[in-house]
């Protein structure tokens, strides 16, 4: 079962203007091959399917731990794509006064060399499971073999190709609600990639750490990772339950290769945030044609439960 959070992991800052050309490229990391979609439903299928959990303890642990924290991933990358999408807040209608005869969509769109449509045709300007290419998020991406070390195996490689999109995506956007998204995740998914790696160290004997990172630039090099480093994410794997998953630390510890001691933290990461509150935007029919009547009748019900 999941306990929900009702936050983020991290703080985005706002976008500073509407960019669909960053969120179509952003889209990679949420839908693609080697998306946030792809390392969630890969650790959970295998979470779910390993034999002998109880026996294989730290194994299990380590990935149903991790599949967890991708949870809050995938919402953390899709609010990345809802702020490009959406801007700051001023440049948002109310919907109040909309015009459903304008050409809204055309107007945000006309300077724009590459788009992804389906953000203003399917879904209001709001995240998709799909990838850069609009092409929708496959269970063809997800490997569970039955085989521990052949899983693990994958799960490293899966992280460290996360790590090379993520790369990249960040050098086609300035957005700073994109960018501190990637920097915060170059340090989680070193976390991942650094725990499969022990993992499969201690049944093989092969000192997978010694391959990382891949590619060999260290997180540091970004100001948006760097802060996160400095306040120890990186050694830090979180235990997603308020009183299951007590053996990970048999994987997760000793000296981390970028400085500290790798600890197992009960709990979810402390530095969670309040998502951000999108405005209704009436010409898109989100919530509805007139958002402010949705939102009193929201606040009705609010008033009516209350009493």
């Amino acid at each position: 079962m999941f306990l929900r959070i009702d936050q983020l992991p991290v703080q985005l800052p706002r976008s500073t203007k509407i960019d669909p050309e960053s969120a179509a490229a952003v889209q990679e990391l949420l839908g693609g091959r080697f998306g946030e979609m792809s390392t969630f439903n890969n650790y959970f299928t295998q979470s779910m399917n390993l034999r002998g959990k109880k026996k294989l303890g730290a194994y299990y642990e380590l990935v149903a731990n991790i599949a967890a924290e991708e949870l809050g991933h995938i919402e953390l990358v899709s609010a990345s794509i809802n702020s490009l999408l959406n801007g700051p807040d001023s440049d948002t209608e109310d919907g109040t006064e909309s015009d459903v005869t304008s050409t809204t969509i055309a107007d945000l769109t006309k300077d724009v060399n590459q788009y992804n449509p389906h953000h203003f045709i399917a879904s209001g300007r709001t995240a998709l499971p799909v990838n850069a290419n609009g092409a929708p998020w496959t269970g063809d991406y997800v490997f569970s073999s039955g085989n521990l070390i052949l899983d693990l195996l994958h799960n490293f490689f899966l992280e460290n190709a996360a790590r090379t999109n993520k790369l990249r995506v960040y050098q086609m956007t300035k957005d700073p609600a994109a960018r501190e998204m990637l920097g915060y995740l170059f340090v989680r998914g070193g976390v991942h990639a650094l725990a499969y790696g022990k993992a499969l160290e201690t049944l093989t004997g092969v000192k997978m750490k010694d391959m990382l990172p891949i590619p060999s630039i260290g997180s540091e090099v970004f100001p948006e990772s760097k802060k996160y480093m400095d306040i120890a994410s990186h050694t830090k794997l979180y235990r997603n339950s308020p009183n299951d998953y007590r053996q990970m630390d048999a994987l997760w510890n000793g000296d981390h290769p970028d400085g500290g001691t790798c600890v197992v933290v009960d709990g979810p990461p402390e530095h969670g945030a309040p998502h951000a509150d999108l405005i209704g935007i009436g010409s898109a029919f989100t919530p509805d044609y007139h958002p402010a009547e949705i939102f009193e009748m929201a606040q009705q019900l609010y008033k009516k439960a209350k009493s």
